[in-house]
């Protein structure tokens, strides 16, 4: 059962930070497997089985990463993360870019939210599309949204795309998009109130999870 992280596990990713080399982790892999990897999958386990039980229609799959870093894809970088997620997102093929609820921690913030990892620009396409021919159905959400503690983020155009209009231009001028919230690595992350925390946050991001994951059904519009 999930009781919450540990300052002693913030401490160990910043252990990692700070010595991101086999010589300092090996000798203190049980103490990463015990502070950080088991809480991290209880509590992926956890929020996984309480959201597909509320939404049995959805169809979806937990993923929890693993400290390695790819060999291949290291560019300079230490063997291990310093900050690990989980994600709660729909079966899909491994280079496929879907939505997804996350729970991430870092040694110095943790966070939730909904979003995509790394959109594909046909995605992207297919939201701008939505937005121009039935832009009420987002504008409902983004209303909501607005006044909730999430925010929207992703990297915009330089060149703005078009004109949706000042409540929905921040989603239609984007090359990625997610909403999360970001909170210092104290208080409830040390407790196992906080899965009921992240647990309503992603009962609040649902309809947003929704109407993003259903756009990879929607016809790609030509370029």
């Amino acid at each position: 059962m999930f009781q919450g992280f540990t300052p002693e596990a913030v401490e160990f990713l910043w252990g990692i930070k700070f010595n991101n080399n086999r010589e300092w982790f090996l000798p203190r892999k049980e103490e990463f497997l015990s502070l950080v990897d088991r809480p991290m999958r209880e509590l992926g386990s956890e929020l996984f089985d309480a959201i597909s039980a509320e939404y049995p229609k959805q169809s979806l799959r937990l993923h929890v990463c693993r400290v390695y870093r790819d060999a291949r894809r290291l560019f300079g970088r230490g063997p291990y993360k310093d900050h690990l997620w989980l994600t709660i997102e729909r079966p899909h093929e491994r280079f496929e870019g879907v939505p997804a609820l996350y729970f991430e921690l870092a040694p110095n913030y943790f966070s939730y939210g909904c979003g995509y990892w790394d959109a594909a620009p046909a995605t992207m396409a297919r939201l701008r599309r939505r937005i121009e021919t039935n832009p009420k159905a987002l504008e409902k959400i983004v209303r909501k949204l607005n006044k909730s503690r999430f925010t929207l983020s992703g990297e915009a155009f330089k060149r703005p795309k078009g004109d949706a209009g000042k409540l929905l231009n921040p989603w239609y001028n984007r090359k990625n998009i997610a909403i999360g919230y970001d909170d210092n690595p104290e208080g409830v992350l040390f407790t196992p109130q906080l899965k009921g925390e992240v647990l309503d946050g992603f009962r609040f991001l649902m309809p947003y999870y929704q109407y993003l994951d259903t756009l990879a059904g929607d016809m790609e519009p030509n370029r």
